[in-house]
């Protein structure tokens, strides 16, 4: 049986981290994944905004994605909101309104797993069910949060 291909929303840590010594390994083998078509990312208008100052691999290679395997998505009122309410709700402070930007779409546009490598303000625990607590407060579904470590462990317990 085949499994239905997951949509992967990718912040601007997962396309870094293929540049960085520390994460390479793992995110040269999810952008392999993604590149054999077995994932589909979603990215956004915040993600191109942050790479606008980013070294010119960095910004190439999520150029470099297939058409086909991503979707580009735009930050709209209602995600602008959602993030301000985790911001409100004291899951992370004022500093970290992009990321909460990110969360917020992954969550709006129903993504399966936002991927990052955002260890303080993303990948956490109590920070995910801070953002869960909001999202089910508001009427959202929950959103999985996890490494590309972690997906790409999980694709090879397959």
């Amino acid at each position: 049986m085949k499994n239905k291909k997951l949509n992967l929303y990718i912040d601007t840590s997962t396309i870094g981290g293929y540049f960085d010594i520390e994460f390479e390994k793992e995110t040269k083998l999810l952008f392999q994944s993604i590149f054999n078509h077995e994932f589909h990312v979603i990215y956004s208008t915040v993600t191109e905004d942050e790479l606008l100052n980013a070294p010119k691999q960095v910004r190439e290679l999520l150029a470099s994605i297939p058409n086909e395997c991503k979707t580009k998505i735009e930050l709209t009122e209602e995600a602008v909101l959602l993030g301000d309410t985790y911001i409100a709700e004291n899951v992370v402070g004022k500093t970290s309104r992009e990321d909460c930007f990110h969360i917020a779409l992954a969550t709006i546009y129903k993504a399966d797993i936002l991927v990052s490598w955002n260890f303080k303000h993303i990948v956490n625990v109590m920070r995910i069910r801070g953002y869960n607590a909001v999202n089910i407060k508001l009427g959202y579904s929950t959103l999985d949060i996890r490494s590309p470590k972690e997906i790409i462990n999980y694709e090879n317990e397959l």
